[in-house]
This record gives structure tokens, C-alpha cells and sequence, in this order.
């Protein structure tokens, strides 16, 4: 029984990346040798064993065939008889598909370290196409290493062309698929992962909401880069990594792909239309119900957070109540950068100055600390308490949208 490293551990040390995990493969063992050495068994689909003291996982090494459709359409085979190669071979990319002895030597028999240094993602075997899922998760790597010079292989992304035509796309299971798009969404550069499902056809069957919004224009005054879905990649390069706010702007803009022809460019009333379209594709992917919640308080209120300084405290409060911002101040944040990164992703704006930020964290700290204490104290009570304590918050957002606009030169955006 003999056990390597293998997959993106490997990969990632001839990198000169931090290794985040280290998968095993046992060859030349079966279950009964794993149970013995105190090995826990976890794999319900797969022969895979926790390790009783690091928990690292160790799979048996195995060979698979196709016998049904999506990612769970699969008969595996795994014997003491497989081997190490066997088992590489049924990997997705060469990348992926090398393996570390115990003694340091590294076992390569696809090329995957050519392959790193010609920075290409290039599939092993025509058994890629058999997991319609490894479109995602090479479209996921392309976004993880388009920085490092990476692209895929002119017959890999011919292979995705195809799998996508024959319908395999559509046989995804949903957690598997919001699995690989929140994983995505977190890369150093998630919109080469949208580019890439939409280069092979995949986005129109995921995701027909956002593909739908490529072409569509905007007005050139707010928008120079005029295209709405190079709007929306532009805004995921500006929005920081954290999976709630680039998930909400990937999807702020969806009302746009349904504005009448004869409107445009304009789009007037885009935030509503959007709304259940921003549902339809949350419940499509069983998206956790806080991101949906902030994805949906973007999409209906990104333009009160542009026109903030034009807005008054009553509308503001209104916002605020609707965002839940004095309960959820950490999801109203999220709400904010969201925002911010709308703004920035635009032609030559990148950097541009978005105050709105700040004067609304102003207003939404000075509602908040307005507190139903002292007006009980004076003798409210009930439905007038209630009314008390919101003409006592809109007065302290007075004070600050007062100080905020002596103090500063805001700058409205004005989007439509």
C-alpha cells in the first residue's frame, strides 16, 4: 500500500502558492486496511477516509464510467488493482492530474507541469466531457490564475462548445453549481469566469438573466462603456472579495436585460424589474437566504445609495428600515460596497470618489443611536412610541445630512 499527494497541492507547490489543503490517494489498498489503520470512512459516493490524527483525507484510488447523466451519473471502481495512473486519468485538468511519493518524487504522465509553465488549462482525457460540472470548474481556475498568464486550451473550450450542446449542462445539481459559482465569485478575477461560461455557451443555460444583459446599452453620460453586461464584469473587478457583495452585483443590473427596446438607453424602473429575476435565479441555485436578501436590497435600492445626498432623511429612513440597516449593520455595509463598486465599474471611473459611502454610514450610525429608552422615559408608549422614535431618527439624519453637505462637495451619480 503505497499513498501520495496528488491534485492541487501538487499543483500549487510547483506554483510557489500557499498550499490551502493536501488530498491523498491510498493505491495497492482496500477498506479493510483503512479501517485497520484507524482511518474514518466519509465518502458516501466515493471510498474516501479521514486520517485519525491529521483529518486529512485519503481516497482509495479508483476508476470511474459514465452511467448516467450530471455529476452524480458515475459507477466507481476502486481495488487494490487500480493504479496511481489509473487514477490520474480520471482527473479533469492536467494541472490536477500529478501526484508527490512520499520521498519527494513528483509523477507527472500527463504533462500537467508543461502545462504549468505554458500557463495552460487543458483537460486529460475525452473523459472530461463525461462531468458537465468541470465546465465550472474550469472556468473557476481560469478566474484563479488569469492573473498568472493562465488560459484554456483551444480543445478544452472546443470540448466545454460541445458538452454544452449535447444538454449535459442542464443536468447540474443545484448545490453543486452555486458551490462552484460562490467559490468563483471569490477569484481574483471572477468575471473571466462569467467571460469564459459565456464563451462556451454555458451562461445562456445557468445564468440567461445576466447573459441577456450583454448588448443591451446604457447611457454614455453615466455609462462610457455603454454595454451593460461589461458594466456588471467591470463592477465585479471593483467589488472587494467577499462572496455576498460580488454576488449581489453580479446580479444588481438584471432589470436592464428586460427594459422595452423603445425606452432605450435609458432604464427607468430597472430596480424593480429586476426583483424577481434576482429571486427566480436565487431560488434556481438554493442561494442562502442572507445573500438573497442583500442581493435583493441592492438590485431595488443601488440608485437611492447614488442619489443619497438628493434623497430626504424620511426617505432615507425609509431605506434604512427597508435594508434592515439598524438591526443587520454588517449586511448594510455589504449593501455599501456593493454599491460602491457599481459606481467605480465603468469606463475611466474606476477611481473615481464616491462620498455616498461614508454620509451614509454617518446616517445610518446617527438612526441607530437614537433608542426607544428615553422616550418611554417621557411617557411613550405603544403606536405613538413607535411613531416617536422615527421622527427622533429622522431628525438625527437631518443633523448629519445638514453637517455632511457644509462639510462636503458630494458628487451625485445620477445612474439610469
Amino acid at each position: 500500500m503505497k499513498t501520495y499527494l496528488v491534485g492541487g497541492a501538487v499543483r500549487d507547490k510547483l506554483l510557489e502558492r500557499p498550499v490551502q489543503e493536501r488530498d491523498w490517494v491510498v493505491v495497492g489498498g482496500d477498506e479493510a486496511q483503512m479501517r485497520a489503520l484507524g482511518f474514518s470512512p466519509v465518502g458516501r459516493d466515493f471510498p474516501v477516509f479521514l486520517h485519525p490524527e491529521t483529518s486529512e483525507e485519503y481516497a482509495l484510488a479508483r476508476t470511474e464510467r459514465k452511467s448516467g447523466h450530471g455529476y452524480g451519473g458515475f459507477t466507481v471502481h476502486a481495488s487494490a488493482d487500480v493504479t496511481l495512473e489509473q487514477d490520474l486519468l480520471r482527473r479533469d485538468l492536467t494541472i490536477n492530474a500529478m501526484a508527490e511519493s512520499e520521498d519527494g518524487e513528483l509523477i507527472d504522465p500527463y504533462g500537467g507541469r508543461a502545462d504549468l509553465e505554458a500557463r495552460l488549462l487543458r483537460h486529460v482525457s475525452p473523459a472530461f466531457a463525461e462531468d458537465p460540472l468541470r465546465i465550472l470548474r474550469v472556468a473557476r481556475f481560469a478566474a484563479r490564475y488569469h492573473h498568472l498568464g493562465f488560459s484554456i486550451a483551444d480543445e478544452t473550450m472546443a470540448l466545454m462548445r460541445q458538452m454544452v450542446e449535447e444538454g449535459e449542462v442542464q443536468h447540474l445539481v443545484a448545490e453543486r453549481v452555486w458551490k462552484e459559482i460562490s467559490r468563483a465569485l471569490t477569484e481574483p478575477d471572477p468575471d473571466i469566469f462569467i467571460r469564459v461560461l459565456r464563451e462556451c455557451g454555458a451562461l445562456q443555460i445557468l445564468l440567461p438573466e445576466v447573459e441577456r444583459l450583454f448588448g443591451v446599452p446604457q447611457p454614455p453620460l453615466h455609462h462610457p462603456e455603454i454595454d451593460t453586461g461589461e458594466h456588471v464584469l467591470m463592477a465585479l473587478r471593483a467589488a472587494p472579495a467577499e462572496l455576498p457583495v460580488r454576488f449581489a452585483v453580479l446580479v444588481h443590473d438584471l432589470g436592464k436585460g428586460v427594459t422595452p427596446e423603445e425606452i432605450l438607453p435609458s432604464h427607468r424602473g430597472h430596480e424593480c424589474a429586476g426583483l424577481p429575476l434576482v429571486r427566480d435565479v436565487c431560488k434556481r441555485w438554493r442561494v442562502p437566504k442572507q445573500l438573497t436578501a442583500l442581493a435583493t436590497g441592492v438590485c431595488e435600492y443601488h440608485l437611492h445609495c447614488h442619489k443619497a445626498f438628493e434623497l430626504r432623511p424620511q426617505t432615507l429612513m425609509k431605506m434604512l428600515r427597508a435594508l434592515d440597516a439598524l438591526r443587520r449593520p454588517e449586511r448594510f455595509e455589504y449593501f455599501l460596497l456593493a454599491c460602491e463598486a457599481d459606481a467605480r465599474g465603468r469606463k475611466g471611473l474606476q477611481d473615481r470618489h464616491y462620498p455616498q459611502v461614508d454620509y451614509l454610514r454617518e446616517v445610518r450610525d446617527a438612526a441607530a443611536a437614537v433608542t426607544a429608552e428615553a422616550l418611554i422615559a417621557q411617557g411613550y408608549e405603544g403606536a405613538e412610541l413607535g411613531k416617536a422614535l422615527d421622527r427622533a431618527r429622522i431628525s438625527a439624519i437631518t443633523k448629519v445630512k445638514d453637517q455632511f453637505l457644509d462639510n462636503d462637495d458630494p458628487e451625485n451619480d445620477g445612474d439610469a
